[in-house]
């Protein structure tokens, strides 16, 4: 099969060349035409050797993501559903604001960590995205908005799309690279953030090879209700995430982690747990909080907080000192909102199945206690 060039950041694409006996400044060449113009036609790419481009049309290809569908919200938001292969698909989205144009990005087709109020878990999980779909996703949104001019439209990324980006670490860290390099898409490493449920390993391994912004999953001020809803928590506790955290900020380009509280009604919005938030951080590890509506979807028995307790939480962090911000939902007239992603994956992980059978067991013992069980 030909070699995919969106798996190669800009090193890879020149050890490639190299296979080749081409020359670095090939490299360089060709990947200014792929990433900056968006090229995947080599004949196209006119300051190309002929000689290299007759090459590269029997052994390589710049393959992107076959489109399914495409929706647009009433607030601009737009999302993209892609087919990734085997019945799978995963969805990126853009959301256009005043300052900037952001693109949340997909790791995964599916997700294999579970948190009980996101629907892309609740799916399951079928596999890793390579490198080149990563990619791909940002290589089709960004030439797809320019509509042929040259001025540059998304200036941020996120990577809190479909799955958890640091289960797929071989393919992510390329990805970054070409998100970063001047020769592709150059965004600041303030400009791409990662966001995980809290993988403590390997936060340390990204501090060392691609330091970019860092976003966590907390949720709960406490690992007892954080063990229910992340139940990656389970390996290593929020004590070792948040020396984690502060390790990371040795080598991030921001000097405060990002904490992502997902806002669920009379589960973790108490002003008593706010305050509990403050006591875990305060003086231990520079951050903002970044209060996130819950998007409801049916089998999650959860519930949106109201806009009172949101705001009531929000002023305890405040009061101490944490910049702490709403996050304001987009898109969610087209599924686009944060928790909203789902895709389609062929699960691995049989999530339906084994929720149908905890709720058997649930039915079971209900059924035996005396009185039944309320």
């Amino acid at each position: 099969m030909a070699a995919n060039l969106l798996d190669f950041d800009l090193e890879g694409l020149a050890a490639y060349c190299d296979s080749l006996g081409e020359k670095r400044y090939r490299a360089v060449q060709l990947y200014r035409w792929i990433h900056q113009k968006g090229e995947s036609d080599f004949e196209r790419m006119s300051n190309l050797a002929r000689s290299l481009r007759s090459k590269l049309a029997g052994v390589a290809e710049v393959r992107g993501l076959p489109l399914l569908s495409e929706q647009r919200s009433a607030d601009g938001t737009v999302k993209w559903l892609f087919d990734v292969g085997a019945g799978n698909a995963v969805e990126a989205v853009y959301i256009p604001e005043d300052d900037r144009g952001t693109l949340c990005v997909s790791s995964q087709a599916g997700c294999a960590v579970g948190c009980r109020f996101c629907s892309t878990g609740h799916q399951g999980f079928s596999r890793n995205l390579s490198t080149g779909e990563i990619v791909g996703q940002l290589w089709f949104a960004e030439h797809r908005l320019r509509q042929g001019g040259t001025e540059r439209v998304i200036d941020n990324v996120v990577m809190m799309g479909m799955g958890e980006p640091l289960q797929n670490y071989a393919a992510l860290v390329p990805a970054l690279r070409t998100m970063l390099d001047d020769h592709a898409y150059g965004l600041s490493r303030r400009r791409v953030t990662v966001s995980t449920s809290g993988m403590v390993t390997m936060i340390d391994r990204l501090r060392e090879d691609c330091p970019v912004a860092l976003a966590v999953s907390l949720h709960a001020p406490d690992d007892a209700l954080r063990d229910q809803l992340v139940p990656l928590n389970r390996k290593d506790g929020i004590e070792a995430l948040l020396d984690a955290c502060l390790r990371y900020l040795e080598a991030a380009p921001r000097d405060f982690v990002t904490f992502e509280y997902c806002m669920l009604d009379g589960v973790n919005d108490a002003p008593e747990q706010a305050a509990r938030l403050v006591q875990l951080v305060q003086g231990r590890v520079p951050c903002k909080f970044n209060l996130i509506p819950f998007n409801p979807f049916p089998a999650s028995g959860l519930k949106r907080s109201s806009r009172e307790r949101v705001q009531a939480f929000a002023a305890v962090l405040q009061e101490a000192g944490i910049v702490t911000t709403v996050r304001k939902t987009r898109g969610e007239d087209i599924a686009a909102a944060c928790g909203q992603l789902a895709g389609e994956v062929q699960d691995r992980t049989r999530v339906e199945q084994r929720l149908a059978r905890r709720r058997e067991v649930i039915a079971v013992v209900a059924a035996a206690a005396p009185g039944g069980l309320s």
